[in-house]
């Protein structure tokens, strides 16, 4: 079980502590910064008022952009295991080929 640190973040002008596993403090710095940027970049706007409504546009945005990738990697995996695929089927036949070259020598 690894132990909790306590970890102080600034999100639009405020402090927050929250507590972090040892070892991540970097990646929840990472991401309260990222939380940061969104968070400004809506309330510039000036569309949206309110700490915590600016916060649930943030969160939204922020998943929305998450959710955009993950297609991009399943279509990666298809793509890797098709091209594994033709490489496991290849190769035989590049032995086979090899082995009766030899046997001519």
């Amino acid at each position: 079980m690894s132990n909790l640190q306590t970890l102080t973040v600034t999100i639009l002008d405020r402090e927050y502590r929250v507590a972090c596993p040892e070892g991540q403090e970097p990646k929840l710095e990472e991401a309260a910064r990222a939380l940061d940027r969104k968070m400004k970049e809506i309330r510039v706007t000036g569309k949206v008022f309110g700490i915590e409504r600016i916060a649930v546009m943030a969160a939204l945005n922020l998943t929305r952009e998450l959710l955009d990738t993950t297609p991009v990697v399943a279509d990666d995996q298809d793509t890797l295991a098709r091209l594994e695929q033709k490489i496991s089927q290849a190769l035989p036949e590049q032995i086979s080929i090899a082995m009766d070259l030899n046997e001519d020598d």
